[in-house]
């Protein structure tokens, strides 16, 4: 099959070569927003009188019908045209005839694939960003409903202070914010409308980019016609907060597949998302959740393959960029499936609220509430760490927990100790004496709550 540029050419390209170059094996996936800048590009050469109106008409209503082959599953993709552009092109020119060919003035490959990576990774971010949102909800209508289940909160994966379990998942509400937001900050680069700069240089016909930016509805025009066709931040800063959103699912995971655990019995998984052992009839694997913690290096790989392709590379367009869309789609599939398995899974999580509360007093927990207690009655905060301290070794020492010491045991460590500390050892009593803003209080909690309701 004829090339498009076989004119500089005496020898027909090795099968080999194709095998090697061709990207329509994956950036087919590109076809409606190839044909809608072509569309618009067209549009624009009739606006500009570069194309007569009875042509323009003709270019249109064959991209129209290869749309609907497209659609209809019909549509036959050819290696050898090598890539989305090629293959509709040719189709066009088939259907119309020659008229087909003046499609392509004024445009190149370059400026046209940079065109068609950011009309879909516009609809593609928002899209997310929908998906975020829903997942923040049912995240928030789970942490309601838990707003007084007790438990306990970690550092370094050791019993720390006592939490309510809402305060757990309203800080995932927060990450995911976060997420959301770098989201939405990064259509602010993606929508820049980079069709018009041509190869490089732009063109010495009397094209109109603001008249084809308003067509597809971009924001702004890319000023450096070098810069446009070259630009690959907008996928490198999609790619990132991805990576960055993973992380946070991949904690997420990791934490729901030790609550499972026997050892902490705090969740029970559904059945519908867990699998089973071909060999051991009693296991229930968190396997979604484990395909989540794996997921997340190949989106960090993504990432990190993309910076990689990108950090030599001279101005302008090099065949390095189309090493960009594999990483690309690879990472939209696995957020989309991410998002999508993970909204439909957490609202069936079962919540063993029992086993939570019972060791939310285990290792200790309201330590550090003795401590304020003797803060409160004068006591400098370091001398108060050193007495709650020692009260621990002692009650570690004769195998009791802090509730079950005596208040005359406990008086032995200071004489600011009084029986007002039994209420200090009651863990409901301790959760809601932390009111300070964003605090584990079901008061507080209430005020997030309500707080990410009105911001979602």
């Amino acid at each position: 099959m004829k090339k498009p540029w076989a004119g500089r050419f005496k020898e027909s390209t090795a099968s080999s070569v194709e095998d090697f170059t061709e990207s329509i094996s994956f950036d087919w996936r590109l076809w409606p927003y190839d044909i809608e800048g072509s569309i618009a590009h067209t549009r624009m050469l009739a606006h500009q009188g570069i194309l007569k109106k009875n042509e323009a008409k003709e270019i249109i209503s064959g991209l129209k019908e290869i749309h609907k082959e497209i659609e209809q599953g019909v549509f036959q993709w050819k290696k050898e045209l090598e890539d989305v552009h090629m293959n509709i092109e040719h189709s066009l020119i088939e259907k119309i005839g020659p008229i087909g060919g003046k499609l392509h003035t004024a445009r190149s490959r370059n400026d046209q694939i940079a065109l068609d990576l950011r009309l879909y990774l516009r609809d593609t971010t928002r899209e997310i960003i929908k998906g975020i949102k829903s997942f923040q909800k049912r995240l928030l209508s789970v942490a309601e409903k838990e707003a007084e289940t007790i438990m306990p909160g970690y550092t370094h994966l050791q019993h720390a202070q006592p939490v309510v379990l809402a305060q757990h998942l309203l800080a995932y509400v927060e990450m995911f914010q976060r997420d959301r937001e770098r989201y939405e900050d990064g259509l602010k680069r993606i929508d820049t409308m980079p069709l018009g700069a041509c190869a490089l240089a732009g063109t010495t016909l009397p094209t109109d980019r603001t008249y084809l930016a308003r067509i597809l509805k971009f924001k702004r025009v890319a000023e450096n016609s070098m810069d446009a066709v070259s630009d690959r931040d907008f996928i490198i800063e999609f790619l990132s907060a991805s990576a960055i959103m993973m992380m946070h699912f991949s904690r997420l995971s990791e934490e729901l597949i030790l609550w499972a655990t026997e050892e902490f019995s705090f969740i029970d998984l559904p059945d519908a998302y867990t699998t089973g052992s071909s060999i051991m009839p009693q296991k229930k694997n968190p396997d979604v959740l484990e395909l989540i913690r794996g997921k997340t290096g190949r989106v960090y790989g993504s990432l990190m393959s993309l910076l990689t392709t990108m950090k030599a590379l001279p101005l302008t367009y090099n065949r390095d960029l189309q090493e960009d869309k594999i990483p690309l789609f690879d990472t939209v599939d696995t957020i989309r499936a991410v998002l999508s398995i993970m909204t439909e899974m957490f609202p069936r999580i079962r919540f063993n609220r029992k086993r939570m509360r019972e060791a939310s007093t285990e290792g200790y927990t309201l330590a550090t509430d003795i401590a304020e207690y003797l803060v409160m009655k004068g006591l400098p905060f370091r001398q108060a760490h050193e007495v709650t301290g020692q009260i621990v070794r002692y009650a570690i020492e004769r195998g009791k927990g802090l509730e079950e010491l005596s208040v005359q045991e406990l008086k032995g460590f200071s004489s600011l100790i009084e029986d007002d500390i039994r209420d200090i050892l009651d863990v409901e009593k301790a959760i809601r004496r932390r009111k300070s803003r964003g605090a584990t209080s079901p008061s507080e909690i209430k005020k997030q709550i309500q707080r990410y309701k009105r911001m979602l």
